[in-house]
């Protein structure tokens, strides 16, 4: 990915995080402002699933889900808010998922996480609109990925919306003026 931003002509750098991991995010956010001198965007995107009936998961399953699709974007923005408050504005975007707003069965710790995240983006627009900082939660609905087809298989391509929807929908938020927020989108 680093070498194809470079011939597209920008400029990128890899950082090995762990979002799970407080002093691996504040690792990669020094790293990020020792280069550049700023971090004017975090876009919270890793998430994780387990397909299983409630009394088939295991507490170690919960753990990682919801430490991934939770505790991770609440680590991350917790390291990227001192610097953004600094420098007077930024922007989160948190991908959440439909399983934010409806459930279906075997993914209880999936459907926790995401509604907690829903939950954390509106308590951290409130908190970082003051600032100057613009967080935004991006419920995406299914998506021609891995994530999905690794876990069934079976399912229509036709029903699901290309990955470019949602990346197409971060950059329209991501180009509002200052003083534009867009608290919640779905896509």
């Amino acid at each position: 990915t680093v070498a194809a931003v470079r011939e597209a002509g920008g400029d990128a750098f890899p950082i090995h995080l762990d979002v799970t991991d407080e002093g691996s995010a504040e690792e990669a956010v020094r790293r990020v402002v020792d280069r550049t001198g700023r971090l004017d965007v975090l876009i919270n995107n890793a998430g994780v699933d387990v397909t299983l009936p409630i009394d088939e998961l295991t507490v170690a399953d919960w753990d990682r889900i919801v430490g991934v699709n939770l505790r991770g974007p609440f680590i991350l923005s917790r390291a990227v808010f001192p610097q953004m408050r600094r420098q007077g504005s930024g922007q989160i975007v948190n991908i959440v998922s439909t399983a934010a707003k409806r459930a279906w069965a075997n993914a209880s710790a999936y459907h926790a996480s995401k509604w907690g995240l829903l939950g954390l983006s509106h308590a951290l627009h409130v908190e970082g609109r003051a600032v100057g900082i613009r967080v935004t939660a991006v419920i995406a609905g299914g998506m021609r990925t891995p994530f999905l087809f690794d876990r069934f298989p079976d399912l229509d391509p036709g029903l699901l919306q290309d990955p470019e929807n949602v990346a197409n929908t971060v950059r329209f938020v991501l180009s509002q003026p200052q003083g534009t927020v867009v608290p919640e989108v779905t896509v």
